[in-house]
Parts: C-alpha cells; sequence; structure tokens
C-alpha cells in the first residue's frame, strides 16, 4: 500500500480515535461536543472520498435533525426539511451569487480558447532575461488568469499540463516548479474576481465590490513576493534554476 494511502487512513484513525476518547457519553453531550462530532465526521468523510459539497450538505441536515430532535422530536423532520427548502430558496435568490457560474464560464471560454498557452509563451519570452524565466513566466501568467476567472483549479490543472514539463525539461527543480504552479495558482482565490469572496459576502452580508477593493492590492502584492522569491533564489542557487540556453 502506497505511503499517501497509509498517511490518509493514519489520520482518520486518529481523528475518530480522539473523537471517541475525548467525547463523552451521547445522553452527555452538549452543543459543543455536537459541533466536534460534527467536525470530525466532516474530516473523516472528505479523506474517504466524499465530494465536499455533499458532504457538508449531509452533516449539515443530519445534526439539524439532532438538533430539532432535541427539542421537539415529533417536528425534527419536518423543520429540518423546512429549514433545507429555505436555505435553498435563499441562495437561489440571491442576486451576488449569479456571477459564479458566470465567471466559471468565462474561465472555460479562456481554456477552450487556448489563450493561456499563448500567455505563458509570451510572458517567458518577455522574461527571458530574468533568472529563473519559467517559474517567473509561470507565476506572472496564473496572476494574469487570476483575473479572469475566480477558481483554482481550473489555472493549476492547465499550468501543470504546460508549464511543469517544460521548467522540468529545462533543468529546474521539481520542488520549485511545482512551488511555482501552486503557489501562482492559489492567487485566483485572491485576486479578483474571486469566487470565493463572493461567496463569503454573501454569506457573510459584505459588499462584494469593498472585498475586492481589499483583496486586490494584496494579492498583486503576494505574485510579486513570489516573482521576487523565485529570483533570488535563482540567482542564489543556479542549479535549481538554470538559466535559458
Amino acid at each position: 500500500m502506497k505511503k499517501e494511502v497509509w498517511f490518509g487512513l493514519s489520520i482518520m484513525a486518529l481523528v475518530v480515535l480522539a473523537a471517541f476518547i475525548l467525547l463523552p457519553a451521547p445522553s452527555l453531550m452538549t452543543n459543543g461536543h455536537l459541533g466536534l462530532l460534527m467536525l470530525a465526521l466532516v474530516v473523516v468523510a472528505i479523506m474517504l472520498g466524499f465530494p465536499t459539497a455533499f458532504t457538508l450538505m449531509g452533516m449539515g441536515m443530519v445534526f439539524a435533525w439532532i438538533a430539532y430532535r432535541s427539542q421537539n422530536p415529533g417536528l425534527a423532520v419536518q423543520q429540518t426539511l423546512d429549514l433545507m427548502v429555505q436555505r435553498t430558496y435563499s441562495v437561489m435568490s440571491n442576486d451576488v451569487l449569479i456571477s459564479i457560474p458566470l465567471f466559471v464560464f468565462m474561465g472555460y471560454l479562456i481554456e477552450r480558447a487556448n489563450l493561456i498557452e499563448k500567455l505563458f509563451k509570451s510572458m517567458h519570452l518577455a522574461t527571458a532575461r530574468v533568472p529563473g524565466s519559467l517559474a517567473v513566466a509561470t507565476i506572472i501568467t496564473c496572476a494574469i488568469f487570476a483575473t479572469a476567472t475566480g477558481i483554482v483549479g481550473a489555472v493549476v490543472t492547465l499550468m501543470g499540463l504546460l508549464a511543469l514539463p517544460a521548467m522540468l525539461r529545462a533543468g529546474y527543480s521539481v520542488q520549485l516548479s511545482a512551488g511555482a504552479i501552486t503557489a501562482g495558482g492559489c492567487l485566483g482565490i485572491l485576486i479578483p474576481p474571486s469566487v470565493m469572496l463572493i461567496v463569503y459576502g454573501a454569506t457573510a452580508g459584505v459588499s462584494v465590490v469593498k472585498l475586492y477593493a481589499g483583496a486586490f492590492f494584496p494579492g498583486i502584492m503576494l505574485a510579486g513576493l513570489y516573482v521576487l522569491y523565485v529570483v533570488v533564489i535563482a540567482k542564489w542557487k543556479p542549479h535549481l534554476a538554470p538559466p535559458d540556453a
């Protein structure tokens, strides 16, 4: 069995064991204990491979039923289903959340148009004289692509297929190559338009425009720091990022 599988099973066993040891008997559980139990079950379910969305939805319904049942057992099922319908309607009637599928669709169009490959090659040519030019071009491409779509998975996947083979062929370190792709790809949840900020703003009742205004400069600054780090590492340890031939 692979090391990753053993690691995952060990973490799940520790979570389950800690839940059995730390939690009291079911009759003595308080709301805080139920919250810890729910968190432990969410971690175990996600590590078993269940989709996060359905895991959170299922756990929410089960523990909502437990909460209502402790107050009024006869109406627990009806109250749980009523709450589910109300939450579904409130989400569907939220105008802010409409932008999420539109941003995802915009990212899909950019992906299908093969623009990210052209952008990456252009950035590589523009930064050819910079130490670690391939990693720098990767981070800049990720930052620019983050302004077109607010998700992480698409840009990480595309850059993993596009930039990683190029960096490995050029003799770049695997750690530096993977780090540049993952660090740059994660800028998508910070640099506007960010799906995470839209969901947070709609949930917390905060203006999404103000969240965008507050996140734009930190996102650009973080991208700049990533680029600076790669340049310093390439100058300090040239064997990790050999110069272009």
